[in-house]
């Protein structure tokens, strides 16, 4: 646990630099943070058009909106966004506006949906992928990609249950705490299965399966 020290107010950060409890978010957090966020000038209106919308949809649903539906809200297009914020979405944006990649994923909906119905719902969304096929920004992932992936991929009866989405989300989780995409072996561990259950979850293997669905990818 560290604490702000900037002047004037002091807020309770985790490890990570993200706000412990996100009610305790005010403007001040944001002004103090944006240095060290690539922010040298101060915020502008752009800044706090996105920050004021990440804290609205939060405040109504209880979960940190994704990356597409920030820039559909506010007409931003993500090269736009990308420049306003140098240190991402997650880790700039959503950080300043007091959000972590935990509140990311409260309130999810999308548990054993059909792969295919998700399918067919990412054919209106555009997602940069590289050569083979991971995703090219992580910031860009929401549950539509993974539905996307998973609908070319062998998952077990054409759906991600519960425990596909479990591992994705830790997935994700862990990624945006550390830095760094987890071992087969930590995932495992951290969601206390068997290598064999992780296989039998993602036949495509950990990397080519569970990682490319969680918008990740190992370079």
């Amino acid at each position: 646990m560290s604490t702000s020290t900037q002047p004037r107010k002091k807020f309770d950060l985790d490890v990570d630099g993200f706000l412990v409890d996100p009610q305790k978010w005010e403007p001040a957090l944001a002004e103090q943070l944006a240095p060290q966020m690539g922010i040298a000038d101060g915020l502008t209106k752009e800044h706090w058009d996105v920050i004021n919308y990440i804290r609205r949809a939060y405040e109504k649903t209880g979960k940190c909106p994704n990356l597409f539906e920030t820039c559909r809200e506010i007409n931003l297009r993500r090269a736009e966004l990308k420049r306003l914020f140098p240190k991402g979405y997650m880790r700039g944006a959503c950080k300043l506006a007091g959000i972590s990649y935990k509140e990311a994923y409260l309130g999810a909906d999308y548990l054993e949906h059909s792969a295919v119905d998700l399918h067919a719902i990412a054919q209106r969304q555009e997602y940069r992928v590289d050569v083979r096929g991971f995703l090219v920004d992580p910031d860009e992932w929401d549950e539509h990609y993974a539905g996307h992936r998973a609908f070319e991929m062998k998952i077990p009866g054409g759906k991600l249950t519960k425990m596909h989405w479990q591992v994705i989300r830790s997935l994700r989780s862990t990624f945006y705490k550390t830095g760094k995409v987890p071992t087969a072996a930590e995932t495992c561990e951290a969601n206390d299965l068997e290598i064999g259950e992780l296989e039998a979850l993602f036949p495509d293997g950990y990397h080519r399966g569970a990682v490319k669905i969680a918008g990740l990818r190992v370079r």
